[in-house]
């Protein structure tokens, strides 16, 4: 692999045993994957925040990497910690599991990491312009920003998007290369989804079927932003796609008739049963989602023996804040968290026995992540339904 001047001297320690480090990730990674050189990027976005994934070993791993002086040398930001970070007492979240969350968040912070919290850094800080380079390690914002912003990034890991962030690099190889943006498949639909629910199973079916990169007809994708977003992560959860484009340049064709979506919403769909638990916000709901959940709650009253959780990031929590939404959605029974989701939360801290999402993505990983917690789904009109008062 070809490097700068600087670069070598970075790979040599003179920038730091941080830096070092770093490089010799990124060398290392290039050169597996058959880059020829390392390119800058304008932003990176990290995972791995929670401690409920990185555990003790992760945070040892940051707090090293703090002690040996790391700083971030672009605008980096971070997908969701295992709790809110001022109310996990109300997620029942335990003393021990929220002391060392909030060391790790300490890490990042003295690192120089924006305190976004989110999935969905491009509602927030992280918005990359068409053609930017970008490092990215959350599957579900890396489609989104390949596919809807035009930016190019890989799918990162937390390690490599963290080595990005303080070297201000990353391999030339994969999604950074036009070539290879190219689709390998293109999908076929004799039908179109009505909300964003649908969109996120229809990620999730195609995610299955699909290699890195797809594409799709151009009227699937003229839809609002959320139900892109949605997409994005069904997508991203099921397999290793990264892109969708709405060409059919793509030889390779495969087709979903309605009744195999048909078949999976039934597989999945909400029963009637007890339902302790109902979430939203897998990827982290816009201020349009909160508007319009707070729209079907107005003048409601959640069930006293379920509880209504809803995702976001604190950007947008700011902004329904401000215009009064949060207070609407609350004054329900509901409760409206920041800086989490319940995919990264210690749900089998919490008793929790039945659970309803209205996300592909969140019912894939409660179900395998939570083997004692059944999961189910349904759009977000029937979810609210199930869990309010009737009359």
């Amino acid at each position: 692999m070809y490097l700068t001047r600087d670069e070598e001297k970075a790979l040599n320690g003179e920038f730091g045993e941080a830096v070092k480090k770093a490089m010799e990730l990124l060398v290392a990674l290039g050169e597996v994957l058959g880059a020829d050189r390392l390119i800058e990027v304008k932003s990176v976005h990290i995972s791995g925040v929670s401690y409920r994934n990185i555990g003790d070993a992760g945070l040892e791993f940051l707090e090293d990497l703090v002690n040996l002086g790391a700083k971030v040398k672009v605008k980096a930001t971070v997908n969701p910690a295992g709790m809110d970070l001022r109310r996990w007492r109300d997620m029942r979240i335990s003393k021990p599991f929220a002391k060392k969350q909030l060391m790790v968040v300490r890490c990042f912070s003295k690192m120089g990491v924006e305190n976004t919290f989110t999935c969905t850094p491009y509602l927030a800080s992280n918005k990359p312009l068409a053609g930017d380079h970008v490092a990215w390690a959350e599957s579900s914002a890396v489609v989104f920003a390949n596919s809807v912003l035009g930016a190019r990034t890989n799918r990162e890991s937390g390690f490599s998007a963290l080595a990005s962030a303080l070297t201000g690099k990353t391999p030339f190889y994969g999604l950074h290369i036009d070539s290879l943006r190219e689709p390998t498949l293109h999908v076929k639909l004799n039908f179109k989804p009505t909300n964003a629910s649908e969109y996120s199973l229809l990620g999730y079916m195609v995610g299955m079927k699909a290699d890195e990169v797809i594409s799709v007809d151009a009227e699937v994708v003229k839809v609002p932003t959320d139900y892109l977003k949605a997409f994005s992560a069904g997508l991203a959860t099921a397999g290793r796609v990264a892109m969708f484009r709405s060409d059919q340049r793509a030889r390779e064709k495969i087709s979903i008739d309605y009744q195999d979506f048909k078949r999976l919403k039934e597989q999945i769909w909400l029963r009637e049963e007890d339902i302790d638990y109902a979430f939203i916000g897998c990827p982290h709901t816009s201020i349009t989602e909160l508007e319009e959940v707070a729209i079907l709650l107005k003048d409601r009253k959640v069930k006293d023996d379920v509880a209504l959780w809803i995702f976001t990031s604190r950007h947008t929590y700011r902004k329904a804040v401000r215009k009064g939404i949060v207070q609407v959605i609350e004054k329900s029974g509901a409760k409206v968290f920041k800086d989490t989701c319940m995919v990264v939360s210690p749900l089998d801290e919490m008793g929790i026995r039945n659970v309803v999402v209205n996300s592909a993505k969140a019912y894939h990983y409660i179900k395998n992540s939570f083997p004692n917690i059944k999961a189910y789904f349904a759009d977000l009109k029937t979810l609210i339904a199930a869990v309010v008062e009737s009359g």
